[in-house]
């Protein structure tokens, strides 16, 4: 149980956790690290050693960040984009991020054979390798859709101990895809994409580490008017729609709208977005990392540990594949990052991750695949469960 669980709290130590990470990075050796980095990791040792809530505590705060937060993030970002961007990183975005759905399938059945899954889990082992499978093609969503369908939820030790693995999971292979690009462009350097560095007439310039804007009250409201507007929008049109049979995801509409409001000067001449934007980022992020739970699996025991043997396995070898054929293939390796986020923590993770590489041009391309696999993820879940 956390020392402090109030709301307001936890939310004044978030704030305060992006702001010490940023300190760090301007002032400190930990320059090297990243603040997306670094945010990810102080928030999760506070989460660790109780100062703030973990997952197993649902904070109703969490909640609202991945709802609310996260979503208006991705609007802000999308503001910056220019649709053209699309032509030089969708095609390769897309290949990579098969190879690592492909990449995750075969880690789950290598796993599953490996700690010899029908004994260590029980009957439900089939399903347990369904919600691997399709958490890491496409985020959480596939993963509770293939729970609710084995009725996983009945079996409280063993679910609770795949959600608590899958957590740490993601944050680590989070931590993971920030630090892996920069090793492995010293030790393989590949070519950027024409596009990454390239000046845009549609995109905020940038310092070279952090987005600087001079923003007055008059374009934060407007800014975040426009982004509560338009989430609402894109959740009431997803109800509507669902009412009529028609399932579309909020995501996707939310992201089309920006889209098409980023093309227009109206809209490319307010200012703030990238400041807002980022901000948010680093608060999901900060989110991520107070999900990493240590603590959870000595309380669940065996199966905890087997879990995390197998998810382990999995991640391995989905890294393996999707770096090792990137590495053959010349791959981007920003792109082979974000591609590979994408699988394993969806798309505003995936776009979270694009956006600390400073790569605009990798923004929509992210969105797009992790969208994407909220779908495949749900299809390869059921029919890994279905073989195994």
């Amino acid at each position: 149980m956390a020392l402090f669980e109030s709301p307001i709290f936890v939310l004044a130590m978030l704030c305060f956790n992006v702001a010490i990470s940023e300190w760090l990075v301007k002032r400190t050796f930990f320059r090297h690290f990243g603040t997306a980095l670094l945010v990810i990791v102080v928030t999760a040792v506070f989460a660790n050693i109780e100062i703030i809530p973990t997952a197993s505590d649902n904070s109703a705060l969490y909640g609202a960040i991945f709802n609310y937060v996260a979503p208006i993030s991705i609007f802000f970002l999308l503001l910056s984009v220019n649709l053209r961007q699309l032509k030089e990183a969708g095609i390769p975005m897309l290949i990579m991020f098969l190879i690592g759905s492909a990449g995750t399938v075969i880690g789950v059945l290598i796993g599953m054979w490996a700690v010899n899954g029908a004994d260590a889990l029980g009957g439900l082992y089939s399903a347990i390798g369904g919600m691997f499978t399709g958490t890491y093609t496409g985020g959480g969503i596939n993963f509770n859709a293939i729970a609710l369908h084995y009725n996983v939820m009945e079996q409280g030790t063993l679910f609770a101990g795949a959600v608590a693995v899958d957590n740490i999971m993601t944050t680590i292979w989070m931590i993971a895809t920030i630090a892996l690009p920069k090793i492995l462009m010293k030790l393989m350097p590949t070519p950027k994409l024409a596009k990454a560095t390239a000046p845009d007439a549609n995109t905020a310039p940038e310092s070279p580490s952090h987005e600087r804007e001079t923003i007055d009250p008059l374009d934060l409201g407007i800014m975040l008017c426009l982004g509560f507007a338009v989430l609402w929008i894109s959740n009431s049109l997803t109800d509507a729609l669902a009412l009529s049979g028609v399932k579309v995801p909020s995501i996707l509409i939310l992201t089309t709208i920006a889209l098409i409001m980023a093309q227009m000067p109206v809209f490319q001449k307010l200012r703030g977005n990238q400041v807002l934007g980022m901000f948010s980022v680093y608060l999901f992020l900060a989110v991520v990392g107070a999900y990493c739970e240590l603590a959870a699996l000595a309380e669940i025991g065996e199966i905890g540990i087997t879990l995390l043997w197998f998810a382990t396995i999995l991640v391995v070898i989905h890294g393996i594949l999707t770096f090792g054929l990137g590495a053959l293939f010349k791959q981007d390796w920003d792109l082979v990052a974000v591609a590979s986020q994408a699988n394993i923590g969806g798309s505003t993770s995936a776009l979270a991750l694009a956006k600390s590489f400073e790569r605009n041009d990798l923004l929509l391309p992210a969105i797009l695949v992790g969208s994407l696999g909220n779908g495949l993820g749900t299809y390869l879940g059921f029919i890994v469960a279905g073989i195994i």
